[in-house]
């Protein structure tokens, strides 16, 4: 147990600069792909998003994380056409909190209402993306976040689905909004 603890402590204490594989070592699309994973706050907002489209359920399921895929491309090129985008990383921990307390109370919105907010959010996690980019070639590291951010989706519907299957799902889907958004806070004061 207390190796475990550690572990987890070590991966949530890495820096990205530390973390980040080095396209010159991995090639673009594997450093694409890990990216986002050293992130706590991209992990969050994208498992997130994945347990709120779980929870609103039918055609949420699958456009919710589309619509935040899609505007996360959109964002990334426009970083790497060097459009600006202001607040960027405010944004990000916004998104954290916001998606965590939408699955934390259960957010019933219209799915296009819900599939525009995770758009504008993935808009900001894209354009971050984009401005880390280095030395990695920009198609093949857009399309390994890309991956990489659709597998968090799935790793997050996944978890409700499993989570509805108990008899208390719903509190444990609504237990780790509240856990997500208690995770954009303390990312936001420097945990």
């Amino acid at each position: 147990m207390k190796r475990t603890f550690l572990t987890i402590a070590a991966v949530l204490a890495a820096t990205p600069a530390l973390a980040h594989l080095n396209p010159d070592e991995h090639g673009s699309f594997m450093a694409g792909l890990s990216h986002p994973v050293f992130g706590l706050d991209h992990i969050l907002a994208m498992v997130a998003v994945g347990l709120w489209a779980a929870s609103l359920g039918g055609r949420a399921t699958w456009l919710l994380p589309t619509a935040f895929v899609g505007s996360m491309v959109v964002g990334f090129f426009a970083a790497v056409a060097g459009m600006p985008l202001p607040f960027v990383e405010p944004m990000i921990l916004v998104s954290v909190f916001a998606l965590g307390l939408a699955v934390a109370f259960a957010l019933r919105l219209p799915v296009e209402a819900a599939a525009g907010i995770v758009g504008v959010f993935g808009l900001f996690h894209g354009h971050a993306h984009g401005g880390e980019l280095g030395t990695a070639g920009a198609i093949a590291f857009g399309a390994g976040f890309a991956v990489s951010t659709a597998i968090l989706h799935a790793f997050g519907v996944t978890i409700a689905v499993l989570a509805g299957r108990a008899i208390t799902g719903p509190k444990i889907v609504r237990g780790l909004g509240l856990a997500t958004a208690l995770g954009g806070v303390w990312v936001a004061v420097g945990g």
